[in-house]
């Protein structure tokens, strides 16, 4: 445990130094390569095969409808069952 809590001192010291903007660097490098075609298309993929072995055992998926009714707020009743 405190092996942990000194390593993530360190990490918060070390991140503190690089600032902003080593930080906006990052986002940047992280948004191209998340935005990159090759990866899109390799996280359909991925979301096809995790929906295929989750199947309909998740409530509320993108194919089972929305999480909130018609008023906006979150519901766990079916859709036809709120006023």
């Amino acid at each position: 445990m405190k092996t942990f809590l000194l390593g993530a001192a360190v990490g918060y010291v070390l991140g503190a130094r690089a600032g902003r903007a080593r930080y906006e660097q990052i986002v940047r490098t992280y948004r191209k390569i998340a935005d990159h075609p090759a990866v899109q298309g390799a996280a359909g993929v991925a979301r096809a095969k995790v929906g295929e072995k989750v199947g309909d055992r998740l409530p509320f998926t993108h194919r089972g409808g929305a999480a909130h009714g018609s008023n906006g707020q979150h519901s766990s009743e079916p859709r036809a069952a709120q006023a």
